[in-house]
């Protein structure tokens, strides 16, 4: 008698999420008894920001449904109002397939659309990356998030340790690394050929020296004090720009303030058209990874230098608030916003090389968590558990 196929359904709302699940996805694919389903929507669906959902298809997932959920707009309430639309498209759609266990990817404000959904039709919910701890807005998402979950996929013993202060059972947490670290050991095999392939079209990096010193650019909009979000991306160009290094700019996610970051880019390259500046829209995740490894040193204040750059010994000059708390190696060094103590880290970091670090993973974590999910029991009803 043949077994009944295990479906898993997979929530992916932007491409961040996808770069950190996908190879997860295919090792889950690789697995007899299990039957994989994508959900996308929010900036998942948006030209502006790379609409994933069509690489994930090309990548040979299939994409079970697709919705239009992100509510236009640069402010908190936007953001609000996405993740309400989240839970009423993943709501519609798991009522009638009715997955036996859903994913859903770290922190970002649609992934409580999706966990508040899966919770109230009672399937089980497993999330992925729980139990870290970071200064903006995120950190209040990540943390309802794990209370709505029954299995915890986390990235180091830190984090499963926080879950277990906050009431998880320790039969739920598997400490399995992240898988975006995977990519980035897979972005370590491309060419410096066909990354400058891929690079043309790019604005102002079309003859760009990928064997010359550079700084890359990647900084979003922190969700607490998105009216600042100009100031300080212009701030940033201005030191970069002070260090006489080209520099390549990338698009921001679409958090409050994501708009003002954008302008900011847009306003400073009419007014230094001579900067040595590339700018990115998108780019593919593995190459983005490529780019990174090549960079002199990274400048902002994403996730990726906390987590990607310590395994590629790329030097990390992180700013303000966004990472506060996140467990970092040695390549990065934080600034607040000042130009002055900005212009002194990004000078220091300069002149550094790092070795790379295992504190995120060893690059193998996506077959780790596919092994787990797939032979996972049915979880048990879930009560708060004090140790004590």
């Amino acid at each position: 008698m043949m077994s009944i196929p295990r479906k898993i359904l997979v929530a992916i709302t932007a491409r961040p999420s996808y770069s950190r699940i996908r190879s997860t996805l295919q090792a889950l694919n690789q697995q007899e008894d299990v039957e994989l389903h994508c959900l996308c929507s929010g900036s998942a669906l948006s030209d502006r920001h790379g609409r994933v959902a069509d690489l994930i298809r090309e990548d040979g997932f299939h994409v079970a449904a697709e919705g239009e959920t992100l509510v236009p707009g640069n402010d908190p309430g936007r953001m609000a109002e996405t993740t309400a639309q989240t839970i009423l498209f993943t709501t519609r759609h798991l009522e009638i397939a009715r997955p036996d266990w859903v994913i859903t990817i770290a922190d970002r404000y649609e992934t409580l659309g999706t966990a508040v959904a899966t919770s109230y039709l009672g399937i089980p919910l497993i999330h992925v990356q729980g139990g870290e701890i970071t200064g903006n807005i995120d950190e209040r998402v990540r943390h309802a998030v794990t209370k709505l979950s029954d299995i915890h996929l986390v990235a180091n013993a830190q984090a499963a340790a926080r879950l277990m202060r906050m009431g998880e059972h320790p039969d739920s947490i598997y400490v399995t690394g992240c898988p975006s670290i995977d990519l980035a050991r897979e972005a370590c095999q491309i060419s410096l050929d066909d990354l400058a392939l891929a690079l043309v079209g790019q604005e102002g990096l079309d003859h760009f020296n990928l064997e010359g010193e550079f700084i890359m650019v990647l900084q979003h909009a922190d969700t607490t004090e998105h009216e600042s979000s100009y100031r300080h991306m212009m701030m940033t160009l201005q030191v970069v720009s002070a260090s006489g290094l080209p520099f390549v700019v990338f698009n921001p996610n679409s958090d409050a303030g994501s708009e003002a970051t954008s302008r900011a880019v847009t306003d400073f390259r009419r007014d230094h058209p001579l900067a040595p500046m590339g700018m990115i829209a998108n780019l593919e995740g593995r190459l983005f990874l490529r780019l990174l490894r090549q960079a002199r040193c990274l400048i902002g204040n994403s996730s990726v230098g906390i987590r990607e750059c310590a395994f590629l010994g790329t030097p990390v000059v992180n700013l303000g608030d966004r990472q506060n708390g996140r467990e970092r190696a040695s390549n990065v060094r934080d600034s607040p916003w000042k130009p002055q103590a900005m212009a002194q880290a990004l000078t220091y970091q300069l002149q550094q090389s790092y070795a790379g670090s295992q504190i995120y993973g060893s690059g193998h974590s996506g077959e780790l968590m596919a092994d787990i999910v797939a032979h996972l029991a049915l979880p048990r009803k879930k009560r708060f558990h004090d140790p004590a």
